[in-house]
């Protein structure tokens, strides 16, 4: 099975469909909710509501999902039922199986309750497919087209010593390209309020799209990088850390001591990033559809 719990959680919905094709007098039993062994379009929407929630069960690739909504809907022809199935979650992994296993269902049922009125080679399940879907990384733009200028600050005294790599910032770099971004420079600084106050001006100076800090975001002395950057900021967005610090508490209950702050300063989009690897990455999961967005539409204004 595979591993999604990196992934954000998105409003998901998945939309699939189906055709029953029949003889007319089925269809007019249909209609008139008279099946030998009960009204076949309830029993049927029942049926396939519960194989949505049982889709994990049957298909031993899928993920359990909370699923939040399912609906299914009949369109009544001469000679066939047109059946769609419409499922809805908020996770981190998509609904198309759960809705095509609930159209495919709720059409196994009707022709099971059909049978006793139609010789089965005049029953005929056909055209399931996929009709739409919505949410995660289908909709919300994860790469900016075209690339967008990046500068990426790293403060730590352990990097600038030599005792340490700087594997934060390197994950951070490597991510943003993937999203689009060209990477002018990865500056290397001590967590020196001043100096990184210094530096920020300097690159906002240069009009770049979207400045980064990594590290310094801490509650200890010598993180420092927020006090630098705020006053520096024309306007905050506090929806951006909210969003990264919900998506690591999640998986680290140390996510809670981030003080990192988000906002604009003139057309640029800044953003402060945890000096750790594990929680670079995951800032980074949580926010880079923001980030895009945000920077396209800077670029519009």
């Amino acid at each position: 099975m595979k591993n999604v719990s990196a992934k954000p959680d998105t409003l998901r919905t998945a939309t699939a469909a189906c055709t029953l094709l029949m003889p007319p007098d089925c269809v007019t039993l249909l209609r008139e909710r008279r099946a030998e062994k009960g009204d076949a379009l309830e029993i049927g929407r029942m049926a396939g509501m519960l194989a949505a929630k049982k889709t994990w069960e049957l298909l031993p690739l899928c993920h359990q999902l909370p699923l939040t909504g399912i609906d299914i809907g009949y369109e009544l022809g001469e000679t066939q039922v047109a059946i769609t199935a419409r499922v809805e979650t908020i996770a981190g992994t998509g609904v198309e199986m759960e809705a095509l296993t609930a159209a495919s269902v709720t059409a196994l049922t009707i022709y099971d309750l059909l049978k006793p009125h139609a010789e089965q080679d005049r029953l005929r399940i056909a055209e399931v497919h996929l009709v739409e879907k919505t949410g995660g990384k289908s909709q919300y733009a994860r790469a900016l087209s075209p690339t967008g200028r990046v500068v990426i600050l790293a403060a730590s005294d352990a990097v600038v010593s030599g005792k340490k790599k700087a594997t934060a910032a390197q994950t951070v770099r490597e991510g943003l390209e993937r999203a689009g971004f060209t990477v002018e420079t990865v500056e290397i600084l001590p967590d020196e309020p001043a100096r990184i106050a210094e530096r920020v001006r300097h690159h906002l100076a240069q009009g770049v799209e979207l400045l980064v800090t990594v590290g310094g975001t801490g509650v200890y002395g010598r993180d420092q990088t927020v006090a630098a950057v705020r006053p520096l900021l024309d306007k905050e967005l506090p929806g951006f850390m909210e969003a990264a610090r919900g998506y690591g508490q999640r998986r680290t209950p140390y996510a809670m001591l981030s003080a990192g702050v988000a906002g604009l300063s003139g057309r640029t989009l800044v953003v402060t990033f945890p000096g750790s690897t594990r929680g670079a990455q995951e800032t980074l999961t949580a926010l880079i559809a923001g980030m895009v967005h945000a920077v396209e539409g800077l670029r519009r204004t």
